[in-house]
């Protein structure tokens, strides 16, 4: 079980991240782009392509599902009050090496 607080310390523990505002919410970019978001306390929104997405929602029935963007599986909607830290950061860090720039490695 994590907080927001503790998930929003892990997504700014990337390197390049910024926190910024996201229709009234939370958003986590890299090089301007948004791979995480916390759209209420209860859930954190990460960007993943397809099969990364289709993997997390089996391996992590309880924890994971599909987020859609209109037509568009765009990544995985995660609970934070069934997820660990160690999933969080996982998602997270693939999200995160989506978007960033090559050379800031991880």
């Amino acid at each position: 079980m994590l907080s927001p607080g503790q998930a929003r310390r892990i997504a700014l523990g990337f390197p390049g991240t910024a926190e910024q505002d996201h229709h009234g919410f939370p958003s986590f970019r890299v090089n301007g782009r948004i791979f995480a978001t916390l759209p209420d306390p209860g859930h954190l929104n990460v960007m993943l392509d397809a099969n990364q997405t289709l993997w997390s929602v089996q391996h992590h029935p309880d924890t994971c599902e599909e987020l859609w963007w209109g037509k568009r599986l765009s990544g995985v909607r995660v609970d934070l009050g069934l997820a660990g830290r160690g999933i969080i950061r996982e998602l997270l860090s693939e999200a995160w090496r989506r978007r960033a720039p090559s050379q800031l490695g991880d």
